[in-house]
């Protein structure tokens, strides 16, 4: 059977290179759909999915759209249709891939619509602006698309860039060949878990023990990306449940830092009703960018964990800050929820002799959590370093006995 391929392009400005790649597309044995984001489009478009239709689904009209001035009002219009549409079609199953070509504003609008589908849709990006600073991670964000920079500009159909568009066109059929492994598996025991290098030791050795029990064990940079990837995918039904080692970015997201995670961070699982088990590496600790660094940040105790990275140690009124945030978010979950807290230090960087190691001042935090958690949600005080194999063990128990409690037991689409 045909592989559904959707093209997602801007036909006013791209028309000639699109239409290439969809001959490619089709002379693969391949079936794709075009979908026309124009925004200065015609109502005659050849496209299967006309401008008209995108903005219908916006809300809008192509008519409103041609004639407006404001250029982020329509773009958002534009995206909110082109988005819906993607996902319907995918509801439908008629969406086994989606590839975009474009220049800057048109990877912008392509990608946007691309991270609306799940993980494990190959999405592939071909673009000339590619390399742009800031605009790769603008283009990628949480998604996992594939950026193909094209180097030379889109424009005009020579040999150089028909070459470019055939390799994008035989990488999707690749990626969307029947021996490629589904991202989701059918025993429905696959756990999340956040990690960094701070508590590599305790990631691995959980890592170890949980597929040794028979979990697949996928982890996410606690970053402030890729554990805000996590969330989507929590929400998208991937995941049996969660081990949340470093959820740092909930007070990163609560003061702007550079850790941020978003406001969903550690909401997903508590609404998807799956169980969780939640700990506290990085959480004691600030990064914030040098450009808003305030002055009495120099007089707080630091660690540097590297040239370009430097841990501030949080203020006691911060821990009860972000242990509110904690305790506002996990009392919304509806499965079940467990809060690990190593008393010895929440991470290798939080041990005797580093100057930000001080268990004392953690306990305002973990007070300040067992006076305002839901008295169903157990707060477990563990009496080691998070990076100790005993804080571990003690972790990999619980998890195993949690997990298996839910074991079959679907989770929530959000």
């Amino acid at each position: 059977m045909s592989k559904n391929i959707l093209i997602v392009a801007t036909l006013d400005t791209k028309g000639k290179e699109t239409r290439y790649m969809r001959s490619v597309l089709e002379t693969l044995g391949l079936k794709p759909v075009l979908m026309d984001i124009s925004m200065r489009g015609s109502i005659d478009s050849p496209a299967e999915i006309t401008p008209a239709q995108v903005a219908a689904a916006g809300g809008s009209s192509l008519e409103e759209i041609r004639c407006s001035q404001q250029r982020s009002r329509i773009t958002d219009i534009t995206i909110c249709g082109a988005s819906k549409i993607a996902l319907e079609l995918h509801a439908e199953g008629r969406v086994d891939g989606v590839i975009a070509i474009g220049g800057s504003t048109g990877s912008l609008m392509a990608t946007d619509v691309m991270r609306t589908l799940p993980f494990g849709i190959p999405k592939v990006m071909v673009s000339s602006t590619a390399a742009l600073p800031g605009l790769s991670t603008r283009y990628i964000d949480t998604g996992d698309i594939i950026l193909f920079h094209s180097v030379i500009e889109i424009s005009g159909l020579s040999d150089m860039l028909k070459n470019v568009i055939d390799r994008a066109a035989y990488a999707m059929l690749g990626m969307v060949s029947d021996g490629v492994t589904s991202p989701k598996g059918g025993d429905n025991r696959a756990i999340a878990m956040t990690m960094l290098g701070p508590c590599e030791q305790c990631a691995s050795m959980v890592h170890e023990e949980l597929e040794k029990a028979g979990y697949q064990v996928i982890g996410f940079s606690a970053a402030g990306v890729c554990d805000r990837a996590m969330e989507k995918m929590i929400q998208q039904g991937f995941f049996h449940g969660v081990v949340d080692l470093a959820p740092g970015g909930v007070g990163e997201h609560l003061f702007g830092f550079m850790r941020d995670a978003g406001p969903e961070r550690m909401e997903s699982a508590g609404k998807a009703g799956i169980p969780q088990i939640i700990s506290t590496c990085s959480v004691n600790h600030m990064t914030p960018s040098k450009s808003r660094y305030k002055s009495e940040y120099h007089e707080r105790r630091k660690y540097d964990l590297d040239k370009l990275r430097t841990w501030i140690r949080l203020s006691p009124e911060e821990l009860k800050l972000v242990a509110g945030a904690f305790a506002e978010k996990l009392n919304k979950s509806t499965g079940p929820t467990l809060v690990m807290v190593p008393l010895k230090g929440w991470s290798s960087v939080d041990a005797p002799g580093n100057p930000t190691f001080d268990p004392e001042e953690d306990r305002v935090f973990l007070e300040e959590l067992q006076a305002l958690l839901r008295p169903e949600i157990q707060l477990l005080p563990i009496d080691a370093n998070m990076e100790e194999p005993e804080f571990a063990m003690a972790l990999v128990t619980a998890a195993r006995e949690m997990f298996s409690r839910s074991a079959g037991k679907p989770s929530r689409q959000i």
